[in-house]
């Protein structure tokens, strides 16, 4: 598992004073960068090669602003030329949002999917939970 912390920032609020739900995607595609460099050490963007295929986010209880967040990552599944990962947002000892993201391996060249190196299936399955 990996994990980052995070401080809400205030611009990160809505008008009741929560952390706008637009937010916890942003944190969590921070939160993906070391599944990024085991594909793309330098983060390259020009050696760019993953896509986000698809994203699902559930609230399960209100953020705050002035507290801190952990936002844990690991994958529940790696395939061939894809993986799923799982990630949660926690505050105060409490889980606060989670969800799942399929992200595909991608030869921009040849615009498709491309297998997962074995390398890196086998580092990423030392996260798998």
């Amino acid at each position: 598992m990996f994990t980052i912390e995070l401080e809400p920032r205030f611009s990160e609020t809505d008008a009741l004073g929560h952390i706008n739900n637009t937010v916890v995607p942003v944190w969590f595609e921070q939160g993906r960068t070391p599944i990024f460099e085991l594909f793309n050490p330098e983060l390259s963007l020009a050696k760019w090669n993953l896509i986000l295929k698809k994203m699902e986010v559930d609230f399960v209880a209100q953020i705050y602003l002035y507290a801190p967040v952990e936002i844990r990552t690991s994958l529940s599944a790696v395939g061939n030329t894809s993986m799923t990962i799982h990630q949660e947002v926690w505050q105060k000892g409490q889980l606060v949002a989670q969800g799942d993201c399929v992200m595909v391996h991608f030869d921009y060249v040849q615009q498709a999917k491309a297998p997962i190196p074995q390398g890196v299936k086998e580092k990423l399955l030392q996260h798998l939970a």
